[in-house]
C-alpha cells in the first residue's frame, strides 16, 4: 500500500513529501497507523548523510506511537486497536547468541534498522516513522500502556529512553549508587529521569549554570557545572557510573577522574568526529572502565516502557507538525529544545 510520508532525497535536499510503499501484511505482521514519532539526532545525522551507508530516498523516524489497524492470522499478542510502539529496530537474525539472550542491538549478522535498511547494506530499504503507517513483524513490535494523553510524549521512550535504561540496568544502577548524567538533553533529560526513578543518587553535569534549575527539576539530586574546576573536584573519584549522552567530541579525562574504584563512564551520545584519546594512567590507577551502549534490545525495550508507564515518567516533549522539520532539525542543532521534538501524524494526513 502506498502512503504519505516525509523522505530526503539526497543529503543536500531538505524533507519533503512523497509516497512510499508499505508491505502486505503477511501472517505475522503488524499493521500500524502512526499517531507521534520523536525526532533524534540519528534522524538529522542520516537525512544529512553525516554516517556513511546511508540510502536514499530516507524516510527517518524511530520512535514510533500508534495503533494497530490489522493483524496477521500469526499474531495473538495485539489486536486491532491496541496502541504500540516501534523503536530503532525491526528485524535481526533471530538465531545468534544475542538475538537469542534478547539482545537484538548487538545482533552478529547485524540488525536491520527502522529505517536505512540492513547495517550492511543489503537487502530492501527500511523506511522509518515520518510516514503515515508502517508494517513491522510481531517480534519487533512494543505494547505502549500509558494513557492516550501521554501518547507523545512516550514516544521517545523508544529511543531516548531505552539507549539511558539500558546501561543503566546493566551496571546496576539503584540504590546505595551515585549516578552522574553527562549532558542534558533528550537522552541525557530521560537519564536524569530513570536513574533517580531507580533509586540512584542522580548528578547531572552540564557546561551552563544556567541549565542547573532544570536538571533539579528533571530530578537531579545535585548538579555539577563541569566547567568549574572546584565544582568537579568536589566529586572526584566517587561515581559508580557515568552515562555520557554528549553527541560532540570532548575532553573524556575530565570525567574518568570522577569514578571511583571500579567505576565505569559508558558512551551513548555518538558525535561526528571522534573524542581525544583519553589519558592510560586514568584508567590503571582506579580500575576504571570507560565502555559503550547501543539503543536496547527488545525485552528492556518493553521493560522501560512499562516501568515508566507504572511510574508515571514520559519525556519532556514539543509537538510539532510533519510540515516544520527542517525547522526543527535547525533548533536541534542549536539544542534549541527542551528535550525532545515529536511530530504529531495528523498534520502529515492534512499534508
Amino acid at each position: 500500500m502506498q502512503v504519505k510520508a516525509f523522505a530526503a532525497q539526497s543529503a543536500t535536499t531538505p524533507l519533503a513529501l512523497t509516497n512510499i510503499e508499505r508491505r502486505a501484511v503477511g501472517p505475522d505482521d503488524v499493521a500500524i497507523e502512526i499517531l507521534f514519532c520523536g525526532v533524534c539526532h540519528s534522524d538529522l545525522h542520516t537525512a544529512r548523510g553525516e554516517w556513511g551507508g546511508v540510502r536514499f530516498p530516507c524516510v527517518p523516524g524511530h520512535e514510533i506511537v500508534g495503533r494497530a489497524t490489522a493483524v496477521g492470522k500469526n499474531v495473538s499478542k495485539f489486536k486491532v486497536g491496541a496502541l504500540v510502539g516501534v523503536g530503532c529496530l525491526v528485524d535481526s537474525c533471530r538465531h545468534c547468541a544475542p538475538c537469542a539472550a534478547g539482545l537484538e542491538q548487538y545482533c552478529d549478522n547485524g540488525f536491520t534498522g527502522t529505517y536505512n535498511g540492513h547495517l550492511f547494506g543489503t537487502g530492501e530499504n527500511t523506511y522509518g516513522g515520518y510516514s503515515a503507517a508502517v508494517v513491522v513483524d510481531q517480534r519487533f513490535v512494543l505494547s505502549i500502556r500509558h494513557g492516550e494523553n501521554d501518547l507523545a510524549a512516550t514516544a521517545p521512550l523508544l529511543c531516548a529512553g531505552i539507549t539511558t535504561w539500558s546501561p543503566l540496568r546493566h551496571w546496576q544502577a539503584g540504590p546505595g549508587k551515585k549516578v552522574g548524567i553527562v549532558g542534558i538533553g533528550g537522552l541525557g533529560h530521560m537519564g536524569i529521569k530513570l536513574s533517580r526513578a531507580l533509586g540512584a543518587h542522580t548528578v547531572a553535569f552540564t557546561t551552563s549554570a544556567g541549565k542547573r534549575q532544570a536538571a533539579i527539576d528533571l530530578g537531579a539530586d545535585e548538579v555539577v557545572v563541569s566547567r568549574d574546576p572546584d565544582e568537579m573536584a568536589k566529586h572526584g573519584n566517587s561515581f559508580d557510573l557515568i552515562i555520557n549522552t554528549v553527541a560532540a567530541s570532548h575532553d573524556l579525562d575530565a570525567f574518568l577522574t570522577q569514578l571511583k574504584l571500579d567505576g565505569a563512564m559508558v558512551l551513548v551520545g555518538a558525535p561526528a568526529h571522534p573524542h581525544p584519546s583519553p589519558t592510560v594512567f586514568n584508567f590503571l590507577l582506579k580500575r576504571r572502565s570507560l565502555a559503550g551502549s547501543a539503543i536496547g534490545g527488545l525485552p528492556e525495550t518493553q521493560e522501560v516502557l512499562d516501568f515508566c508507564a507504572e511510574k508515571g515518567i514520559t519525556a519532556d516533549v514539543e509537538l510539532i507538525r510533519m510540515q516544520d522539520i527542517e525547522a526543527a532539525y535547525a533548533r536541534m542543532l542549536k539544542s534549541d529544545v527542551k528535550y525532545r521534538f515529536v511530530i504529531d501524524m495528523a498534520s502529515l494526513k492534512a499534508a
